[in-house]
């Protein structure tokens, strides 16, 4: 893998952002390294909701009005799971069922998750490469204050990311290894953009995974992180909670310092310049931009700033 810009990826945020990218950059010198510890296993299929996230978004397929699965869904198979009693917390759409099964069928026969992963990629037209951080089975656990550990969809989903968290884990990480080449392409790339993702549930689990986060920090000067908060708030999803309830400020500044280790520079909304000085004192270079990325062309302005920035900042 020699591409030259290296996206870390969760979900919704992050395929926004990578929207932007594969039209301003070639997207076959892009690599998204997706996070994988939300995936589950329902009906007996494997799930990857950040994978199909990304690929749905790019493809132009995304359902617009959630972020996540695709446009125009029909139900018919969750409608029937549910006259027998079947677990329906979780809609899969009749066509989303399709991706699931193919996933399923091809582990079945003894390919990785990536090999899969590019198999899909493909099939919706897709010239970037997405790239499960791992081929490992790696999963969040979420402890909540009332209930105890349960499943990372159990709480974001089931739940509704209501209820209290006390402490969030990431189980199978220290077995797992990186996804062939790609702590190589972090070596090699230009660039390593880490998304607007939830820091704690998205972009942790990815750096967990043993050689990432080292291979990360080693080129830490070409490492530019976007906020996923903005205002003091999450656009979407509960990573304003998440950091609240864990222990860190729930600010750019709380950001900045979770990725001080790995990142030089930390892409910050307008809404929240007047933190700009707090950032760098933390020891990020901060760039000013306007981050919320409504629609394609907001997106592509934002990957535009991203791809000029450095440990200095912007490139003119």
């Amino acid at each position: 893998m020699t591409q030259s810009v290296v996206t870390l990826a969760g979900g919704v945020g992050a395929a926004k952002l990578l929207t932007g990218l594969i039209r301003v950059h070639p997207p076959g010198d892009l690599l998204a390294a997706v996070n994988t510890a939300d995936d589950t296993v329902l009906h007996g299929l494997h799930v990857s909701p950040d994978l199909d996230t990304v690929v749905y978004t790019l493809a132009g397929a995304v359902n617009p009005d959630t972020g996540w699965g695709l446009a125009g869904e029909t139900w018919q198979a969750m409608d029937a799971l549910d006259r027998y009693g079947g677990i329906t917390w979780f809609r899969l759409g009749d066509r989303d069922l399709a991706t699931h099964l193919y996933r399923t069928h091809r582990l079945g026969q003894g390919a990785d998750l990536a090999t899969i992963t590019a198999e899909i990629t493909s099939a919706w037209g897709l010239e970037l490469t997405v790239l499960p951080v791992t081929n490992d089975r790696i999963e969040t656990r979420v402890t909540t204050v009332d209930e105890g550990e349960i499943g990372f969809q159990d709480y974001f989903v089931r739940r509704r990311h209501e209820v209290a968290v006390s402490a969030v884990r990431v189980a199978g990480s220290k077995q797992a290894q990186p996804a062939p080449g790609l702590v190589d392409a972090l070596g090699r790339a230009r660039l390593i953009v880490i998304a607007p993702s939830n820091p704690i549930v998205s972009i942790g689990p990815v750096l967990e995974v043993p050689g990432v986060r080292q291979a990360v920090a080693a080129r830490r000067d070409d490492v530019v992180a976007v906020s996923p908060i903005v205002g003091g708030a999450a656009l979407k999803g509960p990573a304003d909670r998440l950091m609240r309830e864990l222990g860190h400020e729930c600010s750019v500044v709380g950001v900045a310092r979770l990725y001080r280790d790995v990142a030089a520079t930390l892409v910050i909304d307008e809404i929240d310049a007047h933190l700009a000085n707090d950032v760098e004192a933390v020891g990020l270079s901060c760039v000013v931009a306007p981050t919320i990325m409504d629609d394609i062309e907001s997106a592509t302005a934002l990957a535009r700033i991203v791809l000029g920035c450095s440990a200095n900042g912007v490139q003119v």
